[in-house]
């Protein structure tokens, strides 16, 4: 019995001094992400599209941070996004790439319930689960989590799926950003006037 009492605290022990070093090993050594790369993915609009040849925003941003993929290659962030991404990384701003799309004013998708056959093709090409309904039986989009990434219209077999654009509310309106800034640290060659020096 004394034998089974022993073993039993000499494992405690054990257990505490091995935890103790693993905690502090993980505490030490703790491994950070690489902050530029969330810095551009913040920018991004998060659509997860896939237009730009990457899987989702995510991965798009560590390709533009880690291996020198092009920052003109999201079609639903447009120019307003490419010119987020040159001022946040110091480059030169590019035109949109074509092959990865169009700039266009954002969209939402719209199911015409009347003509859905409950396939459910649409629910498994969404990338952000916006579309709800079962098999057999109608489905609709949740209009607040539809990012307009047009990957629900593809695989749609009856074509009942149109892509509309948002309505302007006081909701989603907003102020055009300024062409040019007040100088500032980050511009320090922009005059009070707005023209460059």
């Amino acid at each position: 019995m004394d034998i089974l009492v022993y073993a039993i605290i000499a494992l405690t022990i054990m257990a505490l001094i091995f935890g103790g070093i693993l905690g502090y090993a993980a505490l030490r050594f703790k491994v950070e992400g690489n902050p530029i790369v969330d810095q551009i993915n913040e920018l991004l609009p998060q659509t997860q599209c896939g237009q730009c040849g990457h899987p989702g925003c995510k991965p798009y941003a560590d390709a533009i941070a880690n291996q020198g993929e092009p920052i003109n290659r999201c079609p639903p962030g447009g120019d307003t996004t490419i010119k987020a991404l040159a001022d946040l990384l110091d480059v030169e701003v590019l035109p949109l790439d074509a092959e990865a799309g169009v700039d266009s004013e954002r969209k939402i998708a719209y199911i015409r319930e009347d003509e859905c056959i409950g396939c459910t093709k649409c629910i498994q090409a969404c990338p952000v689960d916006a579309i709800l309904g079962a098999a057999k039986q109608m489905h609709t989009v949740i209009v607040s989590e539809c990012t307009g990434c047009d990957l629900c219209v593809e695989p749609c077999p009856v074509d009942c799926i149109d892509m509309l654009p948002v309505p302007v509310t006081p909701q989603n309106w907003h102020w055009q950003k300024p062409d040019t800034l007040i100088a500032t640290d980050r511009h320090p060659h922009i005059d009070t006037q707005g023209d460059a020096a």
